[in-house]
C-alpha cells in the first residue's frame, strides 16, 4: 500500500520501505544513539500501522486556477500539498474533511489567502477519541463573524452524527497554530477518551499522544519498569493533561505533577476529579525551578519525564539530579536528544537499566523510547 503524494508531502519519510524494514531502520537508529548506555531491546511494533493518527490538521487554500484544495504543509518548503486521503490519519476524520470541503463550496466560505492575508477559514483540526468514539472539529478562522455558522454546523452534524464538539478558534495565526480566543459552536468544549482504563478530557489545545494504541503499550511498559510498590513519591515532570502521572497514581503513594501550561494543568485537575484520583498534586510551574525548590526540603523516589522533541535542558537535568530519585523514567520521542541527556544523568551517578523503543509513528523516521535509570549503588 503506497501513498500517491508521499514524495511531495515528505511527511512519511519511510513510505518506500516495507514495515519490517522500517522497524529495523528504527532499531539501528536507537542503537546508534543509545547503545553505548546498554542493550536496546527489540522495538515494539504496531499490529496495524495504518490510520493511527487521532489528530488530523488540514489546510484549505485556492490553487492558481481558483480551485479549492485541502491538504498539508510540505515539510521541506512550507507549500501546500493537496491530500484527499492519508494512510496515517483516522479514516473518519478524512471523511469529515471531505465533507467540510463540500460545505465550503456550498456556503461560499472564503479560505485564507496568504498572499494578501484575506479570507476567513485558515485550517481545520479534528480530534478523535479512539475508545470513546467522540469527535471534535476545530475551525481555525481569522475573524469571529461567521454568517453561515448555523447552517454549516447543522449540515456537518447531520452528515457525521459522531461529532460531539465543534469549536471555532479565532486568530490571525500562521501555519497550524490555533487562535487564543475560542468559541463553542456545538456540543462541549472538549472530547473524552479512555487510556489505560482512565478517562481523559481533551480540549482543542491539549497535548495528547497521537497514537493511542501504542501509547497504552508505552505507558504500561514505563510503569511496569518503574516497579512501583505503592509506597513511592513520584514526580511527573512535563505532565501535560496528567496522563502518565494519573495512570501511575494507582501504584504510588503520591504523585507530584508539574506543567507550565495553565490550561493543561486545569485539564489535568479535571481529569483527576473525573477518575476519582486524590493522591496527585498538580503545580503550574517551570519544571526546572519547581524541582530545584522541591529538592531543598523534599525527596522523591521516581521521576517520570517526557520532554518535547528537543529534549530536556541542562538546567532541568541538574534539577532532577538535585532531587536524587532512586529511579528516573525518561520517555522520549527523539533518541538523539535522549542520548545527549542520558550522558548528563549518567555522569550524575545513574546507570541505564533498560532501553525500550516503540514504533509510535509508522512510516515516519520518528521513534519513541523509554530509558530506565537507577543510582549506580542500587542493585
Amino acid at each position: 500500500m503506497k501513498c500517491s503524494v508521499y514524495k511531495k508531502c515528505n511527511g512519511c519519510q519511510l513510505m518506500n520501505m516495507d514495515y519490517t524494514e522500517q522497524l529495523r531502520f528504527k532499531e539501528i537508529k536507537c542503537v546508534r544513539s543509545l547503545g553505548k548506555y546498554g542493550r536496546v531491546e527489540k522495538i515494539v511494533p504496531m499490529e496495524n500501522p495504518y490510520h493511527y493518527r487521532n489528530k488530523v490538521q488540514t489546510v484549505f487554500r485556492k490553487d492558481r486556477r481558483g480551485n479549492l484544495i485541502s491538504g498539508i504543509y510540505q515539510s521541506s518548503t512550507g507549500g501546500i500539498v493537496g491530500v484527499n486521503s492519508c494512510l496515517l490519519e483516522n479514516e473518519k476524520a478524512s471523511a469529515i474533511v471531505a465533507d467540510i470541503k463540500k460545505l465550503i463550496k456550498k456556503y461560499r466560505i472564503f479560505v485564507y489567502n496568504p498572499a494578501n492575508e484575506t479570507g476567513f477559514l485558515h485550517h481545520v483540526l479534528i480530534r478523535s477519541g479512539f475508545k470513546s468514539g467522540e469527535i471534535m472539529v476545530v475551525l481555525a478562522t481569522r475573524e469571529e463573524k461567521f454568517d453561515q455558522r448555523n447552517n454549516f454546523v447543522k449540515d456537518l452534524v447531520e452528515l457525521h452524527p459522531q461529532i460531539t464538539s465543534i469549536v471555532q478558534t479565532i486568530g490571525k495565526s500562521e501555519k497550524l497554530i490555533l487562535g487564543k480566543h475560542q468559541k463553542v459552536l456545538f456540543g462541549k468544549p472538549y472530547i473524552e477518551d479512555i487510556l489505560c482504563g482512565l478517562r481523559f478530557k481533551i480540549s482543542a489545545n491539549s497535548f495528547y499522544q497521537i497514537n493511542p494504541v501504542q501509547t497504552e503499550k508505552l505507558y504500561t511498559k514505563a510503569i511496569e519498569l518503574a516497579d512501583l510498590k505503592g509506597k513511592e513519591t513520584v514526580i511527573d515532570a512535563y505532565c501535560g493533561i496528567g496522563t502518565i502521572g494519573l495512570i501511575a497514581s494507582k501504584n504510588a503513594k503520591k504523585v507530584i505533577a508539574v506543567e507550565n501550561n495553565k490550561d493543561a494543568v486545569k485539564n489535568a485537575k479535571e481529569n483527576a476529579q473525573i477518575n476519582g484520583i486524590k493522591n496527585v498534586e498538580f503545580y503550574c510551574a517551570d519544571a526546572s525551578d519547581f524541582l530545584k525548590s522541591y529538592s531543598e526540603e523534599n525527596k522523591a523516589d521516581v521521576v517520570f519525564l517526557d520532554p518535547p522533541r528537543m529534549g530536556s535542558t541542562p538546567k532541568f537535568l541538574h534539577s532532577v539530579l538535585k532531587v536524587n530519585p532512586k529511579k528516573i523514567v525518561y520517555i522520549s520521542c527523539n533518541p538523539e536528544t535522549q542520548g545527549r541527556d542520558l550522558y548528563t544523568l549518567v555522569k550524575g551517578g545513574y546507570k541505564v537499566k533498560n532501553i525500550c523503543p516503540f514504533d509510535m509513528f509508522p512510516f515516519t523516521n520518528h521513534c519513541e523510547c523509554i530509558a530506565i535509570l537507577s543510582k549506580e549503588n542500587i542493585k
